[in-house]
């Protein structure tokens, strides 16, 4: 559970942060992808939320805007959001913060959103500062770990109906290290939300 829905001292470490949206009553989800976009895998998953009329927002690394410009245009073609994911998925904590905030801000130049999100959610605090005057900095509230070896797709769905709630920002990866599993959970997973009731949101 640490890692599929953030408790409460990883939020408080990063106050400045977006972990869920305040729901009003409503049962409204957020789909969110990071790591793309790449022909591979983001065409595909572009084509499965319009199968199912969901709109979700891609946190896209920059070089992999600058390498596949035609699908980072069609991703905003067709009516989804984008964020700034760094130009080369830097780890906050493993970067100094000036060389943090240039990689961000190179990205910025190809994405142009007002909408981030640090890789593996880690940011310095004067990192988080000084991004949170520019960007409204997006977590998570559930992460399905659709990258990992240790679980398969019925894995990734389990985690979807266990941590899902109203409000819930939610974590997929149109990448190549989760595309075997998204193949199968992203159509179940958003079957069984709209089941239960969920609408889905736009960051």
């Amino acid at each position: 559970m640490l890692i599929e829905q953030p408790p409460r001292i990883f939020r408080m470490l990063n106050p400045g942060g977006i972990f869920r949206i305040p729901s009003g009553g409503k049962r409204e989800v957020y789909l969110t992808f990071d790591d793309g976009p790449i022909p591979e895998v983001t065409p595909w998953v572009l084509d499965v939320l319009d199968r199912y009329g969901v709109k979700a927002t891609f946190f896209m690394v920059g070089d992999n805007v600058r390498k596949y410009p035609g699908v980072f245009e069609e991703v905003k073609r067709r009516g989804h959001r984008v964020g700034n994911h760094t130009m080369h998925h830097l780890q906050g904590a493993h970067t100094t913060t000036r060389g943090y905030l240039r990689d961000v801000e190179e990205a910025n130049r190809l994405i142009g959103s007002d909408l981030f999100r640090p890789p593996h959610g880690w940011l310095r605090p004067r990192q988080a500062r000084a991004l949170a005057s520019r960007y409204r900095i997006i977590m998570y509230d559930l992460v399905t770990r659709d990258y990992s070896k240790r679980i398969d797709a019925a894995g990734v769905v389990k985690n979807v109906k266990r941590y899902a709630r109203p409000g819930s920002i939610i974590v997929f990866h149109d990448s190549l290290k989760s595309r075997d599993k998204l193949e199968i959970a992203l159509r179940e997973s958003i079957e069984w939300l709209l089941g239960e009731g969920y609408s889905f949101g736009l960051l």
